[in-house]
């Protein structure tokens, strides 16, 4: 385009817009509450000032994803997300099973673009807010790129920013800092002067083997006498030179300055740190091992914890979190441990973090997303109402876009009923979001859908039912350096179990029969039972029989004590909702076996049972003296679309050549969607970047199927699934009195599971 005329005078140009919900922050919170909304029908405005999507997620961070199920390193079984952050992880790990953080970027703004009801706004900042009383009437953001004032007027406002830019103009009430013991009986709030009072911000940094030697000059602003000056230097369990990336996560700054205002200085501090580190890496003499090593990538900016978190209708505290309280308004969940960094960051001696994990995952109630102080704005991420020790375990971003999705629904309702956030506390506003989160596959602990999942008078049929007799040995064994367990679920008598142990001396094999002691938890707090085998040299032949039963269900494990001369035999055969557990160790999270914090601080004592990763990942060969038969139909009408308390999903019986399950709905009914749940491994950790995964795909999933009506006509049929909800939209509306749902897809030793049917 050709411009003939010179200006004198020039200014940005000034652009208007207006949408239904306006949400400022384009991390994973922020994220995830424009998918759900949008996908609700919400016209919905997402603003980012950065030019990618993910804030701390994004390659410009590149800051692993993570939540309850904390690396595979507590006790959380099946505890990943679910909803639409589990929809993002699972398809990352389709896509990007390598862990690769650009195409992490890639598969963010391909969610966020295939929305059509989302106006995307990168790099663009909010810097002002228009307010009437208590009313957001608009934001003003500038984009540099285009020289572009805008203008964005909505009826509701989220605040995911994570620095709460939004809800401090809009004047909402804040804190900063650490609060006092005494505020909350919070015996974990730590010593304001020895410890400081905000967590600090970290940069990361990739490096790169070329395959022949560089060199590296080091800047002048690169910090000098690194050794000195970080004492982790010297501690091998934080400094490796094998290690880059998320490893780093410890290069952490600012805990005593202004997280908001000061950034930039903190971010410049950072920077002197990794190339001093760097440069003493490549320059010291002490590591040859690195002479082929450059640094590839060094953080854009750093990666914050914690700034200002904002007051609402509840203030979740340390006792919620250990002492799992029970909310009337949980909209979301947590679990990763309570997590505390001294202030003094890298240049701090000791422990570079404190974590503390409860015993289970936790509730985070809807009073928590909301502010008292502005009628139309939601507050998420870590600024939400916690407090400084709670903070320490809601920040983090699974956590934290879960909480996101609560949002982008709640609006979504507020929205069509008129409503302002704060009208859905009550009771009964209340049971309508949790309705709408859960038939989204947003898991929320202690709460299963049952509204509307389908008719009254259904009936569900199954061609077979699975029954597990046995567990077979695929020919390895695993020694018992630590304890192992199989966890089963049960709901009567326990049955016995029978394999064959390999002894290398005469030795005595203690077997113990282990619940929790809160319905819902996976920690194995409570001894039941406990056997001792005499073994003689070589295969031992045992029957291990309890004689116990549990009327309620529940999950059990049956454990095999840690004897170094015994080993047990291993199966690769794969069961939705069975795992294997190991009282065994993971330093990343601060697991070493067992939990033993110092006298009061308020957390519990209790051993750690984690799974493996597979290929490790096995369960135990066992055989079961009778069949475990809780994978029926009837699973499907339960509410659960996950292990929880039982497995909780179908499996058709392995010779059945043609499996289907039938649902009846009683009478004609006008059918247009359908939402099918699968199983896709949620004990598995799905970390976005740097961790490289096995499987591309979940083994548990059923990846083809198709569905007809009762008289056999074809209305849907799929290749290739991978998620773990699929929502099929029929291509016009159906009448019909029946529905089948046929898998298509078998394989040796993976009983595939579907985990619940919506018809709609």
């Amino acid at each position: 385009m050709f411009i003939g005329e010179f200006e004198k005078s020039r200014k940005p140009a000034k652009v208007h817009s207006r949408h239904s919900l306006v949400i400022v922050g384009g991390g994973l919170t922020g994220v995830c509450c424009a998918i759900t909304a949008a996908r609700a029908g919400a016209d919905v405005a997402l603003i980012q000032d950065r030019p990618v999507l993910g804030g701390n997620a994004s390659s410009e961070v590149r800051l692993w994803a993570l939540g309850a199920t904390s690396h595979m390193g507590n006790n959380n079984r099946w505890s990943r997300e679910g909803g639409v952050i589990d929809e993002i992880l699972v398809e990352n790990t389709f896509r990007n099973r390598e862990g690769n953080p650009v195409l992490f970027d890639m598969v963010l703004i391909d969610k966020v673009l295939s929305e059509p009801n989302i106006t995307l706004y990168l790099n663009t900042c909010v810097y002002d807010a228009e307010m009437s009383g208590r009313t957001v009437r608009s934001v003003t953001a500038f984009n540099p790129q285009t020289g572009t004032h805008h203008t964005i007027e909505g009826d509701l406002f989220a605040d995911c920013s994570g620095d709460g830019a939004l809800a401090y103009m809009a004047g909402a009430e804040y804190r900063m800092g650490a609060e006092d013991r005494e505020e909350y009986g919070e015996k974990f709030a730590p010593d304001k002067t020895r410890y400081g009072e905000l967590l600090g911000h970290s940069i990361l940094f990739y490096i790169k083997d070329t395959g022949r030697p560089v060199r590296f000059e080091a800047p002048e602003f690169a910090l000098k006498e690194v050794e000195e000056l970080i004492p982790r230097l010297r501690n091998p369990e934080y400094f490796s030179t094998s290690q880059h990336g998320c490893k780093y996560w410890w290069l952490e700054y600012g805990g005593r300055l202004d997280t908001i205002r000061d950034t930039e200085k903190i971010k410049f501090e950072l920077w002197k740190i990794v190339y001093g580190i760097w440069n003493h890496i490549k320059n010291s003499g002490k590591y040859p091992e690195t002479e082929n090593y450059t640094l590839e990538w060094v953080g854009l900016f750093p990666g914050k914890r914690e700034s200002r978190r904002f007051k609402g209708y509840y203030m979740l505290t340390q006792q919620d979190i250990i002492e799992q309280h029970e909310h009337y308004d949980a909209v979301s969940f947590g679990g990763w441990s309570i997590d505390l960094h001294p202030a003094d960051g890298v240049y701090g001696a000791g422990r570079a973090c404190n974590q503390w994990h409860s015993k289970g995952i936790y509730q985070i109630p809807y009073r928590c997303l909301v502010t008292p102080d502005a009628d139309n704005l939601f507050i998420g991420g870590r600024i939400i109402s916690v407090s400084h020790v709670a903070n320490g375990s809601t920040r983090v971003m699974c956590t934290a876009a879960h909480g996101g999705q609560a949002i982008g629904t709640a609006a979504a309702i507020a929205l069509r009923d008129h409503l302002k956030p704060a009208d859905l506390i009550g009771r009964e506003r209340m049971g309508q979001l949790q309705s709408a989160l859960l038939r989204t596959g947003h898991f929320l602990p202690g709460e299963r859908f049952g509204r509307g999942m389908l008719p009254p008078k259904t009936r569900i049929s199954a061609s077979s039912e699975f029954a597990l007799e046995r567990l077979r040995p695929d020919g390895t064994r695993f020694r018992l350096d630590c304890s192992v367990a199989e966890l089963i679920p049960v709901g009567g008598p326990v049955p016995a179990v029978g394999l064959t142990v390999q002894a290398d001396k005469a030795t005595r094999l203690t077997v113990e029969l282990r619940s929790s002691s809160r319905r819902g938890n996976y920690t194995p707090d409570t001894t039941d039972k406990r056997l001792v085998f005499d073994l003689r040299e070589g295969e031992n032949r045992l029957t291990v029989d309890f004689g116990m039963r549990y009327e309620a269900p529940q999950y059990v494990f049956i454990c095999f004590m840690a004897n170094p001369d015994v080993s047990i035999p291993m199966s690769s055969e794969i069961v939705s909702g069975l795992t294997s557990v190991f009282n065994t160790v993971n330093p990343a999270v601060s697991n070493f076996g067992r939990q033993t914090p110092p006298e009061d601080i308020g957390v519990d004592t209790f051993e750690f049972w984690c799974p493996k990763r597979r290929p490790e990942g096995k369960n135990i060969a066992l055989e079961f003296s009778a069949p475990l038969t809780c994978f029926g139909a009837e699973n499907l009408l339960n509410g659960y679309f996950r292990p929880y308390i039982q497995p909780n999903g179908w499996i058709p019986a392995p010779d059945d050549r043609t499996p289907s399950v039938r649902i009846d709905l009683g009478e004609e009914r006008t059918v247009r969607q359908i939402r099918l749940f699968f199983d896709t491994d949620f004990d598995h950790a799905l970390e976005n970047v740097q961790m490289e995964h096995f499987d591309s795909v979940m083994p548990q999933c059923i990846r083809n199927y198709r569905i007809t009506d009762g008289d056999g006509n074809l209305l849907f049929r799929t290749e290739g699934n991978h998620q773990s909800c699929n929502t099929i939209a029929l291509d016009a509306p159906h009448t019909l009195r029946s529905i089948r749902f046929w898998p298509e897809d078998s394989a040796p030793e993976r009983h595939k599971a579907l985990m619940g049917i919506i018809v709609e």
